[in-house]
């Protein structure tokens, strides 16, 4: 196992190779963290040139597998001697009505949005247990707390599981060293999503960077007392 720095803590980030992965495991690693960047699709050559060793990035993770991410914690914590910090990002969306929509969707939604984050956690908290002082963040979602739009159920349910989730494991693990919390962000700032809603105000909408500064003070020392939060971070949307 690779030895472990006195101060610098080992993060993963599912759903690493998005723009909001990306951005997360860019701000952790510009604050000198090792990170784990893992996802189900491979990387670029150019995710790679910028994450070399002491970095870890680990593609073609079936993230709603049991078997295909313990393999993947067990890399990380061998390469990285560590697991302090996780950060669930992955997920999808998918626009469809009750009435027209596939009962498929719905099981779509849960398994990228839901299954992902449970599956990830429970793979890597052997791992959080064994740190000092671990962290679990979350991404969550702000149309799961305010009302949603048509054709958002199937997503805004599995979402609102994902809060769930992260009050549940809070109460769990309070006593144990390991905080909770998650992030819910309004519309994100992404070409995707330029693309989808052309006739928007993008000023209104979130960067990805300010989700990764909110996530990144969330598994910092000075949020060593907030557990169990649902922290909105919709910009001006």
């Amino acid at each position: 196992m690779a030895s472990r720095s006195s101060s610098r803590r080992s993060v993963v980030v599912t759903g690493a190779f998005g723009n909001l992965g990306l951005a997360v495991a860019r701000t952790f690693r510009d604050r000198g963290e090792a990170v784990a960047l893992l996802g189900h699709s491979q990387p670029t050559a150019q995710v790679m040139a910028e994450f070399p060793a002491p970095h870890c990035v680990l593609g073609g993770v079936d993230l709603t597998r049991v078997t295909s991410v313990n393999t993947a914690m067990e890399t990380v914590r061998a390469k990285l001697g560590s697991i302090d910090v996780l950060v669930n990002i992955a997920g999808g969306f998918r626009w469809q009505t009750l009435e027209q929509g596939d009962i498929e969707g719905w099981d779509a939604m849960f398994a990228s949005n839901l299954k992902t984050a449970v599956v990830s956690t429970r793979a890597a908290l052997p791992g959080l247990l064994a740190s000092p002082a671990g962290r679990i963040i979350n991404v969550g979602a702000g149309a799961a707390e305010r009302a949603a739009g048509v054709g958002m159920g199937a997503y805004t349910a599995s979402k609102a599981g994902v809060h769930k989730l992260t009050e549940s494991l809070a109460q769990e693990l309070k006593d144990r060293g390991i905080t909770v919390n998650a992030v819910l962000p309004g519309i994100i700032d992404t070409p995707q999503n330029r693309a989808d809603m052309p006739k928007a105000d993008y000023s209104r909408w979130v960067p990805p960077a300010a989700i990764a500064a909110v996530i990144a003070f969330l598994a910092s020392e000075q949020a060593a007392a907030v557990t169990g939060a649902l922290l909105p971070v919709y910009g001006r949307g």
